[in-house]
């Protein structure tokens, strides 16, 4: 597996994009939840690697997501494929600010 940094720029456009992949159960987008470890690009898949995990490891919206990732992709990569993460484990330490406000705006005590 041959995995190539992102140039900063391409990095933010693909960032940007999954901002638009909102979690179902939190309704906070992925990216301010703090869900997206990672992004490389993978030359031998020629395919955009998401390095990322979920609030709980048992989620049973998994799929829900994942097709939200291929809707806000579409345009920006041909292909992609999720690397599941779960360790470290996910926390609410990994919420941005940003993130911190949505879920305060939506009855959240964060």
């Amino acid at each position: 597996m041959s995995l190539v940094s992102l140039a900063p720029e391409r990095y933010d456009a693909v960032e940007d994009a999954l901002k638009d992949v909102v979690d179902p159960e939190l309704g906070v987008n992925i990216v301010d939840l703090g869900l997206i470890y990672d992004l490389h690009w993978e030359d031998d898949l020629d395919a955009l690697v998401v390095s990322m995990t979920l609030t709980s490891a048992g989620c049973p919206l998994t799929d829900v997501i994942e097709d939200e990732m291929a809707k806000a992709l579409d345009g920006e990569v041909e292909r992609f494929k999720i690397n599941w993460v779960w360790m470290p484990p996910w926390g609410p330490e990994k919420i941005t600010d940003d993130g911190r406000e949505m879920m305060r705006a939506l009855g959240f005590n964060i």
